[in-house]
Order: C-alpha cells, then sequence, then structure tokens
C-alpha cells in the first residue's frame, strides 16, 4: 500500500547525453509513480523512452499520462514510447494548460507530422485517450487515488500536481517562475504537508535575474516554499544542461547546509512512502 516515484528523466530543456552528465543524467522530464497499482507518467521527455521499455515487459494495461505542459523538453520521448505501438496497453494523456485551446491531442498529433517526424500518431495501435481539463481542478483516478492540479507560471502556462494515495502525497512543480519576494499562492495551496515536493531547480539564485521571463525558478526558493508549506522533503529537480555533474555536486551541498530535507534528484532514484 505505498505510493512509489522512479525518477527516468530529471533534465531540463534538452538532453545532453555526456561525460560530463552521468552521475545525475542526462534525459529530459520523466517521472513514473505508482500509487498502489495505479500507473501515472508524468511527462513525455526523453527519459519516456527507456521507462517504455519497463512497461513493455510488465502487466501494466492501462496508464495515465499527466502532462505538466506541451514543450518540446516534455513531450519529445512519446513518439519513441514502445508500449503507444503495442494494441494492448491503453494511456490516458491529460493535460490543463491547453483547455479551450488547441487541445493536447492535436499537439501530439503536429509533432509526429511530417516533415517533423516519419511516423504519424495513428500508427501507435495502443488505445490513446485525450483529455483536456483547466488547470485547478482536480481529477479522481480511483476511491483512494486523487490529482489535485494548479496553474503555473511559465510561458504558455503549465500545471502542477498532486498526487494523494493512502494518506500519502508527492508534488511535481515544474516549470514555473516565482516572483522575488512574493511565494507562489497556487503553489503553497497545493504543496501543503506534502511527503516530496519536485521542484524547478533550474537556476541559482546567482544565475535567476538573467534568466527572469524564462519561466524556471530556483532551489532555493523550492525551500522556502517548502519550509513554508511543511514539506517533507524537496526534490531538487529541472537540471539546466549547462550544470554538469560537479556543478551539481556543488549544488547539493549547498542545498543540504541550507535545509537538511532538501536532495539533488538524480536519474533511476527511486523513492517510496508507506
Amino acid at each position: 500500500m505505498s505510493l512509489r516515484v522512479k525518477f527516468w528523466g530529471c533534465r531540463g530543456s534538452i538532453a545532453c547525453p555526456s561525460p560530463d552528465h552521468l552521475k545525475y543524467g542526462g534525459n529530459t522530464t520523466c517521472l513514473e509513480i505508482d500509487a498502489g497499482g495505479h500507473l501515472f507518467i508524468l511527462d513525455a521527455g526523453t527519459g519516456i523512452r527507456e521507462l517504455g521499455e519497463d512497461i513493455m515487459r510488465s502487466e501494466q494495461h492501462h496508464v495515465h499520462i499527466l502532462l505538466t505542459h506541451t514543450h518540446w523538453d516534455h513531450i519529445n520521448g512519446f513518439p519513441f514510447f514502445a508500449p503507444a505501438f503495442n494494441s494492448k496497453k491503453s494511456f490516458e494523456i491529460m493535460a490543463g494548460h491547453l483547455f479551450n485551446k488547441s487541445g493536447v491531442q492535436h499537439v501530439f498529433e503536429s509533432q509526429m507530422e511530417n516533415p517533423v517526424f516519419p511516423v504519424p500518431l495513428e500508427a501507435m495501435t495502443a488505445e490513446l485517450y485525450f483529455v483536456d481539463f483547466e488547470a485547478g481542478e482536480d481529477i479522481k483516478i480511483a476511491p483512494n487515488v486523487n490529482v489535485r492540479t494548479a496553474l503555473l507560471n511559465h510561458p504558455n502556462d503549465a500545471t502542477g500536481y498532486r498526487i494523494e494515495y493512502n494518506g500519502k502525497s508527492i508534488c511535481l512543480i515544474t516549470d514555473t517562475e516565482h516572483v522575488a519576494g512574493q511565494p507562489d499562492q497556487n503553489i503553497l495551496g497545493l504543496i501543503e504537508g506534502a511527503d516530496l515536493v519536485v521542484y524547478d531547480c533550474t537556476y541559482t539564485e546567482e544565475e535567476f535575474p538573467d534568466k527572469v521571463g524564462w519561466g524556471h525558478s530556483t532551489w532555493e526558493e523550492g525551500v522556502r516554499l517548502c519550509k513554508a508549506a511543511n514539506v517533507k522533503q524537496l526534490g531538487i529537480f529541472h537540471h539546466d544542461p549547462t550544470h554538469d555533474d560537479a556543478f551539481m555536486d556543488k549544488l547539493a551541498e549547498d542545498a543540504k547546509k541550507a535545509w537538511s530535507g532538501a536532495f539533488v534528484v538524480r536519474e533511476k532514484m527511486a523513492l517510496k512512502f508507506e
């Protein structure tokens, strides 16, 4: 009866497969969350390819894919997601930022159209259900599984998620930009008392002033939010591609000194909450 998370991709902006990015990983955003047998995939960055191979070996037939938004680094792994080509699998693909807009299905179709990609979405033989909701709505998956959402501050909008199961909760808050000195009330309301908050920590506070308007935040703001909301742990996430392993090692030390509940997320890291 546990709530489990595994990170298949924790890099932001663009994948960076290089010898300098081995410890923390180079794949872009993809999380697997298991809530008592109900499987969720959060974002479909390049990390979803390897997760797909894992799902192909499993008996899991139905999965919810929750998208924070549809910028490329969060969806461009989906054309290489093997289970989507398996007629025995089904996926409910949900997004909260395209309601009354083009819709999430249109985005997925567009990224697999000629001349961008040679294989169309229609070639995927799994059952694909596309659902648009409005960020801020709750989504009831099962009697004991609830998904809460909130609107985030990002170009073209983004959605934050909180998955609750058996008294435990995990939040994914990416991509979002904070305003200095003004804690985001949407985020505080969503993460209050959570066991784990995985937060957009793309920049340090030293880097942030040159990146205002880019739609990202800092680990220091993540610490402030988590402490204010009585969160148990902060997962530092969405690592900038220029931040190599040496940089991230130093960042991990600084964050741990600032707050013992903070740690840097690494690719393939798995955590369980019971």
